[in-house]
């Protein structure tokens, strides 16, 4: 992990230079697709990572311990929030889990993750800086390492709030290991895909569309594939693969390729976490 630290440092480092605090050069396979997106997008808004944290009793001094270390290490611009933030048990959190937990990875989460939340007795949140398109997988990969130091210091369920998407901690383990893997490699694209399939959460379904929700948080819109397309399953291949081609060849491109429009239209007001300003990639039937 200590090599893993260093690459994202470096990549972080990156960040602080291009511009002050908050700007990130990120590697040209990913940056393709985001910085299109900017262009494209209609609204100031900038995207933000909530993360919470479940742990065991008197759990939240131990947590909140382990996440000041993380961001005074490598987590620059995350900070603890100390009005949720609690030392107790949070009734509404296995209602709040159910509808989060990811219905897509086999075995997403298992048995020992349900009671887990059940019997958690604290709760810990933690904010992220805002992103633009440009630094947003950067920063995405710091929520990602710092998810992997909180479950080594005892957090026994982990939620991203951004897009009110759960993972079991195998599962977890494995998302962290994927994204060291692609740190290591100073792989852009493996990196961005890892971090898209660890904070979106997919499919979600309106009266047309099954759609994405957390693409912002990789600096990307959302991907809405009809109904009419298939099963859920098939839907979320296609989600995949049209986020995964505005990496690799930007958003214009696969736009025309798909004969797709991008949407600005939102069911999120823009002071919601989950509202999307770089749009949504609408499919047609």
């Amino acid at each position: 992990m200590n090599v893993i630290r260093r690459k994202f440092m470096a990549l972080l480092g990156t960040l602080m230079m291009t511009n002050g605090t908050s700007r990130a050069s990120e590697p040209n396979t990913a940056a393709a697709g985001q910085n299109t997106a900017s262009k494209a997008a209609k609204s100031s808004v900038k995207p933000r990572h909530v993360l919470c944290f479940l742990g065991d009793e008197h759990g939240l001094e131990r947590l909140s311990k382990a996440a000041s270390a993380a961001i005074d290490s490598f987590a620059t611009g995350f900070s603890i929030d100390d009005t949720y933030s609690q030392d107790e048990a949070d009734e509404n959190m296995s209602k709040s889990f159910e509808v989060c937990w990811d219905r897509v990875e086999p075995n997403a989460w298992l048995q020992s993750d349900e009671e887990a939340v059940a019997n958690h007795k604290s709760v810990l949140y933690v904010l992220g800086p805002r992103m633009t398109p440009d630094n947003a997988v950067t920063v995405s990969a710091g929520a990602l390492l710092l998810v992997d130091e909180l479950i080594k210091a005892g957090a026994v369920a982990v939620k991203g709030e951004s897009a009110g998407v759960a993972h079991g901690l195998i599962r977890w383990r494995e998302l962290i290991l994927q994204g060291s893997v692609a740190l290591k490699n100073d792989d852009a694209f493996a990196l961005s895909r890892t971090c898209r399939l660890a904070f979106a959460k997919r499919p979600l379904a309106s009266d047309t569309y099954l759609e994405s929700l957390g693409y912002h948080l990789v600096g990307q819109p959302e991907v809405f594939v009809p109904k009419s397309h298939g099963t859920e399953l098939e839907s979320v291949a296609v989600m995949d693969a049209v986020a995964d081609d505005i990496l690799r060849h930007g958003l214009e491109p696969t736009l025309k390729d798909r004969g797709a429009p991008l949407s600005f239209a939102s069911d999120y007001d823009e002071d919601e976490f989950k509202f999307n300003p770089y749009g949504a990639v609408k499919l047609p039937s």
